[in-house]
C-alpha cells in the first residue's frame, strides 16, 4: 500500500488522458476516411513507381545505345591504328630497301 501513496492525481490523469487519446487515435486511424486516405496514398505511390520504372527503362535503353556507339568508335580507332601501323611498316621497308640499294 505504500507504493500507492506516491501516485498523485496528476499522474493518474495523464495516464487516463493517454488511454483516451490512444483509443481515439485507433478509432480515427481505422475510420473510413482514414482508409480512403491510405488508399489514395497507395495509389499515388503505385503511379510514382510506374513513372520511375518507365524512366529507368529509358535510361537503360540510352545506356545501351551509348555502349554500342562507344564500341563502334573504339573499333574505328583500332582500324585506323592498324592502317597507321601498316603505313609505318611500309615506309620503314621502303627506307630499308633504299638503304640496301645505296649501300
Amino acid at each position: 500500500m505504500s507504493k500507492f501513496r506516491n501516485i498523485n492525481g496528476r499522474h493518474a490523469g495523464l495516464f487516463a488522458l493517454g488511454v483516451l487519446f490512444g483509443t481515439a487515435g485507433i478509432k480515427v486511424l481505422s475510420s473510413r476516411d482514414a482508409k480512403k486516405v491510405y488508399t489514395h496514398c497507395t495509389a499515388a505511390v503505385l503511379r510514382a513507381r510506374e513513372c520511375v520504372l518507365d524512366t529507368a527503362a529509358v535510361v537503360q535503353e540510352n545506356a545501351e545505345d551509348i555502349l554500342e556507339d562507344a564500341k563502334a568508335i573504339n573499333e574505328e580507332y583500332a582500324a585506323a591504328d592498324l592502317v597507321y601501323e601498316d603505313e609505318k611498316a611500309a615506309k620503314r621497308a621502303a627506307r630499308e630497301a633504299s638503304a640496301k640499294a645505296e649501300g
